[in-house]
């Protein structure tokens, strides 16, 4: 199966979708199965696990095994990093995530927004209210 067709077909499928045992999920990424069990073990790339305790791998998980091939091979980074570089990207983009809400929530708040009303400025005049049957005195 050439790059192409692999990544056309990966493509079609829900990227967290536990579907690949763990010798179809190396062959994809380009390991030995043993590989992928250290870095279970290491905690680079998890995958989900059966009720009889096999691991199953996502198309998301793939791309993680081919982006710490990467990092490790191409970049020289060494397995302590590459888990620092995926525990912060997690957190950027759970960042990022929160950040969304946030700004659809403010453009929900702005949505309810009246430009034909004119606020009234705030004073700091104090009044005395008398009744009236003390102002007639």
């Amino acid at each position: 199966m050439t790059d192409r067709s692999r990544d056309a077909r990966e493509s079609t499928v829900d990227p967290d979708a536990q579907i690949f045992v763990i010798s179809v999920a190396a062959d994809l990424a380009g390991m030995h199965a043993q590989t992928l069990r250290n870095y279970d073990r290491l905690g680079l790339v998890i995958p989900h696990r059966t009720t009889g305790g096999g691991r199953r791998y996502s198309p998301r998980d793939v791309a993680m095994l081919r982006e710490v091939q990467r990092l490790s091979q191409d970049e020289g980074v060494n397995l302590a990093g590459i888990k620092r570089i995926i525990d912060l990207t997690n957190q950027v983009e759970a960042l990022q995530h929160r950040v969304r809400e946030m700004a659809e929530e403010i453009a929900r708040l702005n949505s309810g927004y009246r430009g034909d009303l004119v606020p009234i400025p705030r004073s700091t005049a104090l009044v005395v209210w008398k009744p009236k049957h003390q102002r007639d005195n």
